[in-house]
């Protein structure tokens, strides 16, 4: 009788006859999907160089700081649309993170009955799969009205103040970020949410073991724990909003002069590119419109980038302390 093999000798990554087969093919599947993925986003930017290398010859790197956008005189900067679209995602950050994180407390611990927690929850991920569009109608016909209010008060009381200094008309800058922030909410909320759930109760349970409270524990263990995951989720969110098109082009104004007050009218980039890319006939307006679209592309490469390196960094120290 042939004695059988120790446990400890068994390779379980070892794969023979057609386990072997099967994985050689899902592996070579695998790194076909990715390289596929990879190249669809280089043919993607590449399509979008070349069609702004007009604009780029004649404008060059000026034409980032330029203001002067007139399609008569063939003469495009696109400094008012760049701030546009970086601020009205800042202003969305601004509500949106305390708003998603708060959900995704409230959703992961246990203050409410399960039966309440998940409508909550569901609740707040439907909203992601309501149409910009519909959302932006929304934001004319209800949004815009109920905090008009709020946006006068600001004028009256705080006019002194230069980012309050513009007396609202309805459309602003603010209410794109609100719009934004109310879009981007599903995206923070659930993946922070589902971050807080993967959180080893153990951590939780040695925590409260050494007297802390729950707010103690939520705030000092359970939240620089999910940090990484949050940050990830938070950068996400940021990139939609960058790239975010049509509800924010129905309540920005769409404005082409700087202002810093909050309650007046801006422009971004993707809402430029909605109202005139459909009449655009002069090649260097086509290529001043793909120059902002290149343009956009890199900040949301690099938006994603520099959320990879803080998510990487954030992971090392967690594990290192």
């Amino acid at each position: 009788m042939v004695n059988p093999s120790p446990v400890s000798d068994v390779d379980i990554t070892v794969s023979t006859g057609y386990a072997k087969i099967f994985d050689f093919i899902f592996k070579q599947l695998v790194w076909g999907c990715a390289f596929l993925v990879a190249l669809i986003l280089l043919w993607i930017a590449w399509i979008v160089f070349q069609d702004a290398q007009l604009a780029i010859h004649d404008f060059g790197i000026g034409f980032l700081f330029s203001k002067d956008w007139n399609v008569s005189e063939e003469k495009f900067g696109g400094l008012p649309y760049i701030y546009g679209s970086i601020v009205s995602s800042f202003i969305a950050l601004i509500f949106a993170v305390p708003l998603g994180l708060a959900v995704a407390i409230l959703t992961s611990e246990n203050f409410l009955p399960q039966s309440i927690r998940t409508p909550i929850g569901f609740m707040v991920e439907l909203i992601a799969s309501i149409p910009s569009v519909i959302i932006g109608l929304w934001g004319i016909f209800v949004f815009i009205p109920v905090l008009m209010p709020l946006q006068q008060f600001l004028f009256k009381a705080f006019g002194w103040i230069p980012l309050f200094s513009s007396e609202p008309f309805g459309p602003s800058m603010l209410m794109a970020g609100l719009i934004l922030s109310v879009m981007i909410l599903p995206t923070i909320g659930a993946i922070s949410r589902d971050v807080l759930l993967a959180v080893p109760p153990q951590l939780r349970s040695a925590s409260m073991a050494l007297g802390a409270t729950r707010w103690e524990t939520i705030w000092l263990t359970l939240l620089p724990t999910a940090s990484s995951g949050i940050v990830g989720a938070t950068i996400l969110a940021l990139g939609r909003a960058l790239g975010e098109t049509m509800a924010v082009t129905m309540v920005i104004g769409n404005s082409d002069i700087i202002n810093i007050s909050l309650l007046a009218p801006g422009y971004t980039i993707p809402a430029v590119m909605v109202n005139q890319f459909a009449e655009a006939t002069g090649e260097l307006h086509i290529g001043a419109l793909m120059y902002l679209a290149l343009v956009l592309f890199v900040i949301t490469l690099g938006v994603n980038s520099l959320a990879i390196l803080l998510v990487q960094t954030i992971q090392r120290r967690t594990q290192g302390a």
